[in-house]
Parts: C-alpha cells; sequence; structure tokens
C-alpha cells in the first residue's frame, strides 16, 4: 500500500510538472476545426473516396478480364495510375478523414506526421505517373514507327516510379528523426504549435519543383502532339467569321467536280460514277480527320486544365507555407486543397480509360451480360418471357433506297428520250 501511495504521488507530481511547464511556455491543446469545417470536408472526401475507388476499380476489373485491353505500353501507363488511384483512395483519404475528424492528443504529432507522409507520396506519384503518360502519348503521336518507349524499357521506367514514391513516403519521417521532436505537429492544427525549421519541410520543397517540371512537360508533349496533328491551337482560340463552305473542302469539292462536268460524254455513264464516289470519300474522310482533330484538341486542353485545377492550389499553399512559415489558416486552407487534389481519382477514369474505345465495349458487353442474367426467366408452360428490346439485338429492316449508279442510268435514260 506504502509503494501504491508513493507511485500516485509520483505521478501526480509529474502530471503537475507538466501542466506546469505547458503554462509557462504558453502552449496548450485547443479544439483544432470548427464543425462546419469537419462535416463539410468529411462529406467532400467521402463521397471522393467511393466515387474514386468504384470508377478506378471498374476500370481494373474491366482491364483484367479482357485480356487483350492489356496489349500495350499505353495501356500499362494507364493500369498504373489506376493502381495508385485505388492505393491513394485506400491509404491517403481515409488517413486525412481521421485527422480532420480526430481530436487533439499527445499522439496527434505522430499522426500528423504520418499524413505528410501519405500526402508526399500521393502528389510526387501521381505528378510522375502523369509525366509518364504525356511522354508515351507524345511518343506514339510524333514517333510511331521507332518508339523509345518499348515494353521492356516501360516496365523498368514504372518500376523506377514505384521505387521513387515510395522511398518520398519516407520522407517526413527521416525529418523528424534529424529534429527535436517537442510534442510538436508536423502541419496539424490543434498541436502545440508548429515546427519553424526549414529542415522539416524538405518534403514540401521536393513536391512543390516536381508538380512545375510535369507541367511544363505536359504542356510541351502535348503541344507536338497537336503540331503532329496539324493542329493550330489559335485557330481554335478563335471563332472563323468565313461561312462553312469556304473551307479546305471546297477547293477539292469544286475541282473534283469541275473534273467531273468536264469529262466528255463519250466515257459513259462508269466514270461519272466513279467521280462521285471518289468525292464522297475523299469528303468523307476531310470531315473524319477534322473531327479527330478537335477531338485529340478538347482532351488535351482537359487533361491539362484538370491537373492544373486539382494540383495548383496545393503546391500555391505549400510554397506560402515554406515562405511566410506555417499558420492555422494556411494549415486549413492546405487541407481542403489536399481534397480538391484528391479529386484526380475520379477525373483520371474519365480522361484516361473510359475514352478508349475497347473500354468502353468491354464495359457495355459487361451490362449487357449482367442485365440478361437479371432479366432471364426459365421457361415454363404458361409463365412468361421478358423482353428487353435494349438487351436484345436489333434487326431492323433497311430501307430500301436507290443506288447511286441506278439513279445516274435513270438521269441518262430521260435525258436521252
Amino acid at each position: 500500500a506504502y509503494g501504491v501511495m508513493v507511485m500516485e504521488m509520483s505521478q501526480g507530481s509529474d502530471a503537475q510538472d507538466f501542466i506546469r511547464d505547458d503554462h509557462l511556455s504558453g502552449v496548450t491543446w485547443h479544439m483544432p476545426y470548427s464543425l462546419g469545417f469537419q462535416v463539410s470536408l468529411t462529406a467532400f472526401l467521402m463521397l471522393e473516396l467511393v466515387l474514386g475507388f468504384s470508377s478506378n476499380l471498374t476500370v481494373l476489373v474491366l482491364y483484367c478480364s479482357q485480356s487483350n485491353l492489356v496489349d500495350s505500353v499505353s495501356n500499362m501507363v494507364t493500369v498504373n495510375l489506376h493502381v495508385l488511384d485505388i492505393a491513394v483512395c485506400l491509404l491517403c483519404v481515409p488517413l486525412t478523414l481521421v485527422v480532420v475528424l480526430l481530436p487533439p492528443g499527445p499522439n496527434l504529432a505522430l499522426l500528423c506526421c504520418f499524413h505528410e507522409a501519405c500526402v508526399t507520396f500521393a502528389s510526387i506519384a501521381t505528378a510522375i505517373n502523369i509525366l509518364v503518360i504525356s511522354l508515351d502519348r507524345y511518343d506514339i503521336s510524333v514517333r510511331p514507327a521507332n518508339r523509345l518507349l518499348t515494353t521492356r524499357r516501360a516496365a523498368l521506367l514504372l518500376t523506377a516510379v514505384w521505387i521513387t514514391s515510395v522511398a518520398v513516403f519516407f520522407m517526413p519521417f527521416l525529418e523528424v528523426q534529424w529534429s527535436e521532436w517537442r510534442n510538436r505537429t508536423l502541419l496539424c492544427v490543434g498541436g502545440q504549435g508548429y515546427y519553424r525549421g526549414l529542415g522539416m519541410y524538405y518534403h514540401l520543397i521536393l513536391q512543390v519543383p516536381i508538380f512545375f517540371v510535369t507541367v511544363v512537360v505536359m504542356l510541351f508533349t502535348y503541344s507536338r502532339i497537336l503540331r503532329a496533328l496539324n493542329i493550330r491551337i489559335g485557330s481554335h482560340m478563335r471563332k472563323t467569321t468565313s461561312p462553312p463552305a469556304q473551307s479546305s473542302a471546297a477547293p477539292l469539292i469544286a475541282s473534283e467536280a469541275g473534273a467531273a462536268t468536264a469529262l466528255p460524254t463519250t466515257m459513259g455513264v462508269q466514270a461519272s460514277v466513279s467521280a462521285i464516289i471518289a468525292l464522297r470519300r475523299a469528303v468523307r474522310r476531310h470531315r473524319d480527320r477534322r473531327e479527330r482533330q478537335k477531338r485529340v484538341f478538347k482532351m488535351s486542353l482537359i487533361i491539362i486544365t484538370t491537373f492544373l485545377c486539382c494540383w495548383a492550389p496545393l503546391s500555391v499553399t505549400n510554397i506560402l507555407i515554406l515562405s511566410i512559415g506555417p499558420s492555422d489558416v494556411l494549415v486549413s486552407l492546405r487541407l481542403w486543397f489536399l481534397a480538391l487534389a484528391y479529386g484526380t481519382t475520379v477525373s483520371h477514369p474519365l480522361l484516361y480509360a473510359f475514352t478508349r474505345q475497347k473500354l468502353r465495349r468491354a464495359l457495355r458487353a459487361k451490362v449487357k451480360k449482367r442485365v440478361v442474367s437479371l432479366l432471364q426467366v426459365d421457361p415454363s408452360p404458361g409463365g412468361t418471357v421478358i423482353h428487353n428490346s435494349w438487351v436484345e439485338t436489333r434487326k431492323t429492316k433497311r430501307t430500301s433506297r436507290p443506288l447511286i449508279p441506278q439513279m445516274i442510268f435513270i438521269c441518262w435514260l430521260k435525258t436521252n428520250n
């Protein structure tokens, strides 16, 4: 009993010394975030978690179920990006939720250090993967016959990307080991102050240049892709006042039409039919080429804009923290911008996966099979059979229309008569 009493007295004296030290230093624990901040940010993160995980998992299931989808370097780097997005949804987003909802305590410093490690991993890994995808698209568009990214080189490059991403994960822990701990938090509101030394923010110094390097590489690669497709960026930015009839297809139509009318009548109807068919094919090729150019330009603009809108605010906040030091306002604002950056887990499947025709066909086939399995009824005497016009193959009757040679032959007969 005497030993227990001495132990209680020693613990009480230690607690009094701890409270006295905190009182003398003027540092106390306080509630980190308001209720409205926690509710709104939690709802936003939960929405990103559900949408990002489900969409990326759907893409990976489609790629794994169809062996012909992962048959090129472009599909390899795209699958690698979706694997990274699933890792971000399962590791980084839940930890950000814990940081937002967890009340302050003695373990907050270690939790914030682990959270910064996850943020560093997500930021650098996403930027490097986007950079690799941009280089791959540049390689396949500008150098289609002599590609630099072969399957073996792409595998080595993706291995290096994962090694780098895992290595930067441990940077915040090494920074804490190099500096004094003193129960201060690493960019978390609610602790006993922030680290003010620059040696604790090397992970932020690393994130900023990698972001800007990725943006520069994206602008360069996509501009060269557009140039390879003979797309002038300025012509898409301004509205043309010329009528549609004055397009580049007009000289072709005029020349072909002139050549067709200049043909002597003795060559017969077959030459006229061949000229009209050749004209229609030329116009169709020109129209398809213009549509492809517009589609590539729009997708390039959307990809670059999405990456800038999601990751640029977080990078600017990191620059402010490095320049003027961390504060409660900057740290809270950084959490919102981090949640915005997590939005790329939702946009990546839409921009890089579902824009591929093979993946869309595989998705339609899976959905149709699922609907058929749900609607199929075993045939029984007197039982009803459910028919679904969307699932069943359509047997449309083609409307009978006269062919071009027949029309020309009829016109020729009328003129001769």
